[in-house]
Order: C-alpha cells, then structure tokens, then sequence
C-alpha cells in the first residue's frame, strides 16, 4: 500500500524536535546568503542569478537522464531577463520551455499556482507533444486509463527501476484541486518545510504523463523563492538533487511505502537545501573571480572573442584551453585564434601550461 492510498492520506506528519535544529541551521545559512548578496551590485547579482538558473534549468533536466546544451540555456536565459552578455547563441524551442517554465515559476513566485497554469508549463516542456518518440497528453493531466497503474520509474530503458506507483487517472482532479488549494493558502507551516511537502505531495500524485519530476521542482523552487521573498535565485537545489540523484530516490521510494509520518523526508529535503546554499559558494567564488577580471585596466582592450572564451573559462571550462578549441569555440581561424591567445599571454591573463602535452594548453592567471 502506497502513502496516497492510506485513509488520511494527505494529512502529513513529522517530529517538529527532530526537524528543528536543521531548519534553525538552513534558516541561518538562508539569512547570511541573502545579507552578503545584498551588499553585491546589480551587475554581480545578476551575474550570479544567470549562474545559479542555468545551473538549476540543466541540472534538472539531468535528473531525468536529459542533457540540455548549457550556452543555450544560458542565453535564453540572458534574453528572458534581459541581461547583456557576451556569447548569446541560438536556442532551441525545447530549451527554450524548460527555461520559461523555471522563470515562470521563480520570477512570479508570489502569483497563485493553478491548473493553467501549470498545464501551460507542461505544454512548455513538450513543445512538440512528444515525449522522446512518443506522443503524450500536453497540457491536461494524465487520462489515459489503460496505462494506469502509473509506475514511476528512473534508469534507462529496459532497466527501469519502479519506486512506486501514482494514483489512478481518475483521481486527478480532485487530487489537483486538493493540493493546489492547500499550496496558494496561508496554511501556518515554515515556508521551507512547505516546499518539502509540496515537492513530495506533487511527484506522489504525478499528475501528467511525462515531465513530473521537473516540476515538482519548479514547485519547490516557487516555494523556496516565496521562503527568501525574492525572484533572484543565489542557490539551485536541481543542482544538489542532482548529486545526490540515488539518494533522493531512495528517500522518495521509502517514504511512498511508509505511513504518513515524513520525518525523514524533511530531514533528507533540508539537507539537500543546506548542501544547495553551501554550493552557493561556488558560484559567488566564479563572479568575483569575473568581476576582477573585468575591473583590470587591461580588460578595455579585449575583443569579443577573447571575452567569450574568458566567461567560459572563468564559469568551468571542460577540458584544456588549447588554439583549436579556441577556434571551434569562436568560430575563427586557427591563425586568429593564435593571435587572440598570445595577445593574453603577453597581457598576462593565460599562461601556458608547463605539464605539455600533445597540444600546447593555456591556462587563466586571475
């Protein structure tokens, strides 16, 4: 028997003593963040706002075993907020939804949630109404009754784990209708601990054919974008689900078959969150690192070219830097990007890297 098919299903439970000193713990962690991004300029925040959505939008997305190009989720990003960066490319309509999905859900956290609303997500997700090669229901819940049971799964095809099944498809509306009440109402409960709920409340209806996981955490996002009373995003929790991909479904899986006591999936979810703001560090590390680069004199004196490929090295370069990824990269010749790199070594910026090779390769100096 499943959570959803217990008699008081959904009235959740949890040990309030055990789940205080990790909320006290995030809760402080939560308040330094915000306080020190407070003190940064608009330029910085938004820098690292761009960082942490992108972070968020592909590594979501990598939880459900898809890979997203991450310069096209950067700059469809870039454009929706209208930041001016170096290096825009082309994005396609599928990044494109999964990027106005997020913003939606982080950039209007404080507007009601409703099955519209939620539908126009979804539709945003499968723009073409497939799934891979299949064609799903887009936009509506999920009401196809012959392939209920709904199992949720994870693994690649043929070696699919089930860790549990959903409600029947004719339980959806009124699942939906329930849920989406209890989420826009003033319900007295910490606004992190209700992003926990709503998360798992949200993946254990598993309302649409395809897509539940990914907006589940858009859910828990705009919820935890309601916790911090602000659109700007300094932490990505996708990013920490990701690392800890086996753990969260070993937790979901439990907690579906248990009763409905959540303890341990409150503890799970605000250690994954404290992880999360912990990462943050990362991302804050790689703009300053940016804005001293860019406040060095001999920044004036950068083209376009050597700015693109700089932002990628400063924001996690695969790999070594060598002249032909250069010019693959800058969509150059190799003499140019020859130029474009000596042109660094001599301002001091790239330094060639002494460990050789069977490529010369360059490394940033800042």
């Amino acid at each position: 028997m499943y959570i959803h098919q217990l008699h008081h299903w959904p009235d959740f439970t949890w040990n309030a003593d055990e789940i205080a000193p990790l909320l006290a713990a995030v809760r402080f962690k939560q308040g330094k963040l915000l306080g020190y991004m407070e003190h940064l300029g608009f330029d910085l925040k938004a820098e690292a706002v761009l960082q942490t959505l992108t972070q968020d939008v592909v590594k979501s997305s990598e939880i459900e075993g898809e890979l997203l190009d991450v310069d096209q989720v950067r700059s469809s990003i870039a454009r929706r907020l209208g930041l001016d960066i170096v290096g825009l490319v082309p994005s396609d309509r599928h990044v494109d939804g999964v990027v106005e999905m997020m913003l939606d859900a982080t950039q209007r956290y404080d507007h009601p949630l409703d099955e519209e609303r939620l539908f126009g997500w979804h539709a945003a997700l499968f723009p073409t109404g497939r799934s891979s090669m299949h064609r799903i229901v887009v936009g509506d819940w999920r009401r196809n009754t012959k392939d209920d049971p709904m199992q949720v799964v994870s693994g690649a095809m043929g070696r699919e784990k089930v860790h549990f099944q959903a409600p029947d498809s004719v339980q959806l509306p009124v699942e939906m209708e329930r849920f989406l009440a209890w989420f826009n109402s003033d319900i007295a409960i910490d606004p992190m601990l209700k992003a926990a709920v709503a998360h798992l409340w949200f993946v254990t209806i598993h309302p649409f054919e395809d897509g539940n996981g990914r907006i589940s955490r858009a859910i828990a996002d705009m919820q935890l974008a309601r916790a911090d009373g602000s659109p700007q995003r300094f932490y990505s929790m996708s990013a920490q689900i990701r690392q800890e991909r086996k753990h969260y479904y070993s937790v979901l899986e439990k907690t579906q078959s248990g009763d409905l006591d959540i303890t341990e999936w409150l503890k799970w979810f605000l250690e994954c969150l404290e992880g999360a703001i912990d990462a943050s560090d990362v991302v804050l590390a790689s703009v300053m690192r940016k804005a001293k680069l860019w406040m060095m004199p001999v920044a004036q004196t950068f083209n376009d070219r050597q700015r693109l490929l700089l932002n990628k090295l400063m924001d996690g370069f695969e790999g070594k830097l060598t002249s032909s990824k250069w010019a693959k990269i800058a969509k150059c010749s190799q003499d140019t990007a020859t130029r474009d790199i000596q042109d660094l070594v001599v301002k001091g910026i790239l330094v060639k890297d002494e460990a050789g090779g069977r490529s010369t390769n360059y490394l940033l100096t800042v």
